[in-house]
């Protein structure tokens, strides 16, 4: 029958990555360092964390294995522990989103209801590789340095409304941004619509791109 003991402490190390993944901040961690490697300070920024909330909910990613650090410096750069990590989050996702009735009502109310057209990825290397499309990646530059689609450009969507005319006319557009759940392709596609624009969204984003293992390019825009 096994130790009692024993299989209980088993199940209590299982239970640790729970315990690690049962916050909607760390969630969203998660979520950024899916796109890159980061600062605690850049991480605190983009989850609207101070410096303190931000390092302990790091830590207790840390102590569960789920992400790991480098030193440059002064500075702590952290990191998902593995393609693993990144696999676990997009699941506990999908998970909520087929058995929880409260995530398609918040999903709506976060992302916006419209009618714009989405494109799933094999119809975006389709449509790249037919010409007469422009792929947007509307992240932040430092998460499109860290890996991009392929041919990709990089406007960030705050700074879209000042850059529309860069994007040729004759251009349908498909806008990408960090995975799924990402709103900043849907304020996007809004924003060039409302120019006049043909656009649409891929249906999820950086984050699946990686997990499908499609190429990936990096580097800073020229």
């Amino acid at each position: 029958m096994g130790d009692p003991q024993r299989k209980a402490a088993l199940y209590e190390a299982f239970a640790r990555t729970g315990k690690a993944l049962s916050s909607g901040k760390r969630l969203e961690l998660l979520d950024l360092l899916a796109q890159g490697e980061r600062t605690v300070d850049a991480l605190a920024r983009a989850a609207g964390l101070n410096l303190t909330t931000a390092s302990a909910h790091l830590q207790t990613l840390k102590q569960a294995g789920l992400v790991a650090t480098r030193r440059d410096g002064v500075r702590i750069h952290y990191r998902l522990a593995g393609d693993d990590v990144a696999a676990l989050y997009a699941l506990l996702r999908q998970v909520a989103r087929t058995h929880q009735a409260e995530v398609e009502p918040a999903r709506a109310a976060y992302l916006g209801t419209d009618d714009a057209e989405e494109v799933d990825r094999e119809e975006l290397l389709a449509r790249a590789q037919a010409g007469g499309v422009v792929v947007l990646d509307v992240r932040p530059a430092e998460e499109y340095a860290a890996g991009h689609i392929p041919g990709a450009i990089s406007i960030p969507v705050d700074e879209l409304a000042e850059r529309v005319a860069e994007l040729p006319d004759d251009a349908g557009v498909v806008a990408y941004c960090r995975g799924a759940y990402c709103v900043l392709a849907y304020d996007a596609v809004r924003l060039l619509h409302a120019r006049g624009r043909k656009a649409v969204r891929l249906t999820d984003g950086m984050l699946e791109w990686r997990l499908a293992e499609l190429p990936v390019d990096s580097g800073a825009v020229a």
